[in-house]
């Protein structure tokens, strides 16, 4: 008889639950977690309790999430948090001012202090929370929530939404998206545009905080709208020159933001379609700030090439937006923007690795993941054009692209 090696012997004095090993322990556990006994059990334990209460506040807070977020918009389209930025108000005071009936507005106020966003009084008057005051400070956050409607709508059916049987309103709403042929209403155009310059300005400030500028030379902002991103790398670096590229109907409004940061002499516009037109020539650093997520594999594809063959080699890429977890789903990301993008219909959130994979295959090298620590708010990615010609499939640096 062959002897058994002394390591592959099962160790005797092993309790059993060792000897199942971590995939059936987890399965274990899950029906554990899952048997009413167990949880009644735990409930009255002591050391468990706290367990059990935190778990079912997160299961009860998805339940209600919904009715969370009808609060928060109703509370933004009565303006009911900007009315109080100036102190407390009685429910009286505020349901005349809001014409909403005493005991609606009375609820209302108690939903908007239970999400901390108001704080309720000893007196019975409410005032602004700390949370609320920060909500406010936060650019293009209201009217971001101000057209969440139409989200609501788009969802209202969830499985309709996920078997791609609805017809959403929100792809109407982006309608550049489609082409230059898509943005040609001014009064559409100039609602995008605002919307997106307003929310801008944390997306600046993290992308700055994430990616080097030192040693650019020349960047250009394609799809960068009306400058917001160009006005904050221009007075955060005074010695790069600054180029525009977008749509002609959305870079009308462009020279008037840069003339009040004091960059128009530093600025070049520039009107075209990255579908339609090649991308100018001559700058050393090209930014693609919240673009890949409106747009699917194909298109992105050929934009990332037309990038290659604008820059020089040595040239930078720079890639900013919200983006998937990945192996590891991010609740952000992985809800809001999957969703968001997905209601557009020409969008995807995708993770870093799998935009790094578009990257090489587009011919790029020094591919670096740079993760946000505000992933709701963006992350950032760079590459470089190689100095000599490389195969693109594997111009990537594999251990940095599969970190992420």
């Amino acid at each position: 008889m062959t002897a058994v090696p002394a390591t592959n012997r099962p160790a005797r004095g092993l309790p059993k639950l060792a000897r199942l090993g971590l995939p059936k322990l987890a399965r274990l556990g899950l029906r554990l977690a899952g048997s009413p006994r167990v949880q009644a059990l735990a409930a009255r334990t002591p050391g468990l309790r706290w367990l059990v209460r935190r778990e079912g506040e997160a299961i009860f807070d998805l339940v209600a999430g919904f009715v969370h977020s009808q609060i928060l918009l109703a509370l933004v389209e009565l303006k009911v948090m900007p009315t109080l930025r100036d102190g407390p108000q009685s429910v009286t005071a505020l349901a005349a001012r809001c014409a909403v009936p005493v005991e609606r507005m009375q609820l209302l106020l108690q939903g908007g202090a239970a999400l901390k966003l108001l704080k309720r009084r000893r007196d019975g008057r409410f005032d602004l929370a700390t949370r609320g005051a920060a909500f406010l400070a936060v650019p293009g956050l209201e009217a971001m929530v101000g057209h969440h409607d139409v989200l609501y709508r788009d969802l209202a059916d969830p499985v309709a939404f996920f078997r791609g049987e609805v017809e959403t309103e929100l792809s109407g709403f982006w309608p550049y998206v489609f082409g230059a042929a898509g943005a040609s209403d001014p009064a559409v155009t100039a609602k995008y545009s605002g919307l997106m310059a307003d929310s801008q300005s944390l997306v600046a400030a993290d992308t700055l905080r994430l990616v080097d500028f030192q040693g650019i030379k020349h960047l250009m902002d394609v799809g960068g709208g009306t400058g917001a991103f160009l006005a904050a790398v221009g007075q955060a670096h005074p010695l790069i020159r600054l180029s525009l590229f977008d749509l002609p109907v959305v870079v009308e409004a462009a020279p008037e933001r840069l003339a009040k940061a004091g960059l128009m002499q530093r600025v070049e516009i520039h009107g075209g379609s990255f579908r339609d037109d090649p991308l100018p020539q001559g700058a050393d650093a090209i930014s693609l700030i919240r673009i890949l997520f409106d747009h699917q594999d194909a298109t992105v594809a050929a934009l990332l090439a037309k990038v290659f063959a604008a820059l020089p080699p040595g040239g930078r890429i720079i890639i900013a937006e919200p983006m998937s977890g990945g192996a590891r789903p991010d609740r952000e990301t992985d809800t809001y923007f999957a969703l968001y993008t997905a209601a557009m219909r020409t969008g995807r959130t995708r993770s870093a690795v799998e935009i790094s994979a578009l990257l090489a295959q587009a011919g790029f090298a020094e591919i670096r993941p740079r993760p946000g620590f505000r992933p709701y708010v963006t992350s950032a990615i760079t590459a470089v054009r190689p100095l000599v010609a490389s195969d693109p499939v594997g111009s990537a640096n594999p251990t940095q692209a599969e970190t992420v």
